[in-house]
């Protein structure tokens, strides 16, 4: 028994790091299906290198920074508990690939590809891994503290602060450093619209998405005996709130329709193994109305050029998850309790200013020392072109 549960531990892994790894395609047609149509091969090459990048900082690195365990040892020593190991590695680290696909929405169509990239190896290798050992993995006696000061530990089972707060908030910084898109906001005060390329791409990103975060919340679980259909079944009402309140807030756009459940499976993660549905279903609505209000602010207002809005869906919606769980995790709003809403709030703000402070120091040196934007031609020209050499529809360009 205790041999036919190792294995059924990994192949639980597995298959989540499997559907976890199918939503870096959505990543990529998400990003696809926004950009404009010179962009997006960019989009897609973006997340596949990126996801490269992620994976060789994190297995060199990365993984020991967070939990101390590292891979230089025999192949027979790996193979162990049927490579369980392993398996949490690939699992984890398409959670840390998504740090670098986050911010590449929000630094879309005018960033440089070689500076992402070495952008990418730095969060994935070390900024993101510090934050993900102190919450997952008890460093630096941070979670020790909460519990001793209010009682409870920061409590984020599938990463609304630890991935998607921390995503999110690292690209708003990308995206301040780099300035918005050539001639998006011009100087008498108005705007160029760049609207999506593809509603179609957009919308099938955004479910691909969506399936694939079932495996990214449900297996946080880890291990089979673990396993929880409360996870499942909030996950998908905050999917359903975030969906309609988007839509209803956002006058049936179909941008913010398909980035609507988004949100609120961003906001269900932290506290998806402790509310009741019904509150689910409201900490998704809440993170529905929160995309399409501060979504509009940022771009039309405040004139922050965060193409995907990448800020307001991950790093606003993930940090009210990490709060939310605060709340709807209480026994009095039927949760299942042993959360405490200040450990909540001053585990988010950690993650938020740790973002912060890494962000800036990250992409402010390479703006300093490499540059981090395309010169005016090669971003009027388009991505594409300047970088890969090839458009998305080339035998169509020759013909013209």
């Amino acid at each position: 028994m205790e041999n036919f549960k190792q294995g059924a531990d990994a192949l639980f892994i597995l298959l989540g790091a499997i559907m976890v790894l199918a939503m870096h395609a959505g990543f990529a047609f998400l990003e696809l299906g926004t950009v404009r149509k010179k962009n997006q091969v960019n989009a897609l090459v973006k997340i596949l290198v990126d996801f490269a990048v992620s994976t060789v900082a994190y297995f060199l690195l990365g993984y020991a920074v967070a939990y101390g365990t590292h891979f230089f040892t025999g192949a027979e020593t790996l193979a162990q508990k049927n490579g369980y190991e392993l398996v949490k590695f690939f699992f984890l680290l398409t959670f840390a690939a998504a740090i670098p696909a986050i911010v590449s929405g929000g630094i879309a169509e005018r960033a440089r590809f070689g500076p992402q990239l070495a952008a990418t190896a730095v969060i994935v290798g070390l900024i993101y891994p510090l934050f993900e050992g102190v919450v997952w993995n008890q460093g630096f006696g941070f979670q020790a503290w909460l519990k001793a000061s209010f009682g409870a530990e920061f409590h984020d089972f599938a990463g609304s602060v630890v991935v998607h707060a921390v995503g999110g908030w690292i690209g708003l910084v990308a995206v301040l450093l780099l300035g918005p898109r050539y001639n998006r906001y011009r100087k008498d005060g108005g705007m160029s619209a760049h609207p999506p390329s593809s509603i179609p791409f957009l919308a099938l990103g955004a479910w691909v998405l969506a399936v694939g975060w079932f495996g990214f919340n449900v297996m946080s679980a880890q291990t089979v005996d673990k396993i929880s259909g409360l996870v499942a079944v909030n996950s998908l009402m905050a999917m359903v709130g975030g969906t309609l309140v988007a839509v209803l807030m956002g006058r049936n756009d179909p941008g913010f329709a398909y980035n609507g459940p988004l949100a609120g499976l961003v906001a269900v993660c932290a506290g998806s193994d402790l509310m009741h549905p019904v509150g689910a279903l409201v900490v998704g609505g809440i993170a529905g109305g929160i995309f399409v209000v501060m979504f509009t602010l940022t771009q039309n207002r405040w004139k922050i050029d965060d193409v995907l809005g990448v800020w307001p869906l991950h790093g606003l919606c993930g940090a009210w998850g990490g709060i939310a769980a605060g709340i709807f995790g209480q026994q009095a709003l039927g949760g299942l309790g042993g959360v405490s809403f200040m450990a909540q709030l001053l585990g988010t703000l950690a993650g938020v200013a740790w973002a912060l402070i890494g962000g800036f120091v990250v992409y402010g040196l390479l703006k300093q020392f490499v540059g981090l934007r395309l010169c005016p031609e090669e971003e009027y020209a388009g991505a594409d072109l300047s970088i890969h050499k090839i458009g998305a529809t080339p035998d169509r360009e020759a013909s013209w």
